[in-house]
Order: structure tokens, then sequence, then C-alpha cells
């Protein structure tokens, strides 16, 4: 019996092909997950990597709402064009507080954790606003109701709790002072750094 004869037969009986197709998505799992049961961390270790303090997790929580994800993707993307372009790629140790992860499947404006210091915040305001003052062939959309959003913090414990709860070390102390820090570090007149 010919191999074109046999295929036939699993293409005309559901039944086999559906158990099949199972067999062979079973095998694949199996393959990529069981090796991450026997190795100790998935996730390599970075120095500085700290929990979000309480305005940059307010500011996370924006950066989720708005989509900034799409466009301006975490995903880890080790191409010389880009690197080039935008810097250095994200580690997946520097997303590992992020509750989900917002690694997108491109690229099409810089990884945000890159680009802080790059410009200067009269830039950064001008780009929220207007895009394409800053940068003629952005796509971006623009931000300029933002400026008239106010964002309190009177819910960042409950933010910082929740967080708690699926791995990332806020301390008992932290989520105690969340508001008055997030309050601390909102105000322009503050010389109080995130830790």
């Amino acid at each position: 019996m010919s191999i074109l004869k046999k295929h036939e037969i699993i293409e005309k009986n559901a039944t086999l092909l559906l158990i099949l197709s199972f067999l062979v998505v079973t095998v694949g799992g199996i393959v990529q997950i069981v090796p991450l049961f026997y190795i100790e961390n998935t996730i390599e270790k970075v120095d500085g990597v700290r929990p979000y303090s309480p305005l940059e997790l307010a500011g996370r929580d924006i950066y989720v709402r708005e989509g900034c994800y799409v466009c301006h993707s975490q995903m880890i993307r080790p191409m010389r064009d880009e690197v080039e372009r935008y810097g250095h790629y994200s580690l997946a140790a520097e997303s590992m507080y992020d509750h989900p992860f917002q690694w997108g499947s491109k690229r099409t404006g810089p990884d945000l954790a890159r680009v802080g210091g790059r410009y200067s915040d009269e830039w950064h305001v001008q780009h929220l606003i207007n895009p394409q003052a800053v940068v003629p062939e952005s796509v971006m959309p623009k931000y300029a109701f933002l400026q008239r959003s106010v964002i309190d913090g009177r819910y960042i414990e409950d933010g910082m709790r929740t967080n708690r709860v699926v791995g990332v070390p806020y301390t008992a102390e932290m989520l105690e002072n969340a508001v008055a820090d997030f309050r601390a570090q909102a105000d322009p007149t503050s010389t109080v750094c995130p830790n």
C-alpha cells in the first residue's frame, strides 16, 4: 500500500484524524514543557530588577490600558537592525514582575523600557500630545487627553496586593505606605526616588 493511500485513510476517517492530531499536539507540548520542570530557574538574574514602585505601577496600568504594548512591544528580539535602531532588546528578567506579561508580536516603536533616558521630559510630553510633531513618520495616535487625566493613587495598594498574590515580593510595609509613596513620587517638587 502506498503512502498516499495510507494518508487518504487518515483524511477520510475524522475520528482517526482527530486522535492522531491530538497525539501530535500532546507530544509537541510534552517536548516543550517537560524540560522546564528540570531547570532550576528559567529566568536569568539581572542586577537592579525590583518590583515597580507605586507610581511606576500606575504608569504600567496606563501602558496596558491604552494598548501601548501593541506597538512598543517588550518582546525579546535580538535582531541587529532593531538593536541598532532602538538599543538593546529587553531581557526576560526585566519583566519578571509584570503580570500579565505584555510581550507583543512585533515592535513598531522602541521598547519603552529603553527610551526613558534617551529624550528629555519635554520631548516625551510633546510626543504624547502630538507624536507626528516630533517624529513625522510616526503612526502613533495622539494621547493629549492624558494631560487632563488625573490619577490619584486611591487604589494603588489594591493593585500592589493583587500583584503580591501572584508572586511580586511587596512587603507589608510597602503595602502600608503605598498611597503615601505614590503621592510623594507623583509630587514634582519631591526629592523621593523609587528604591
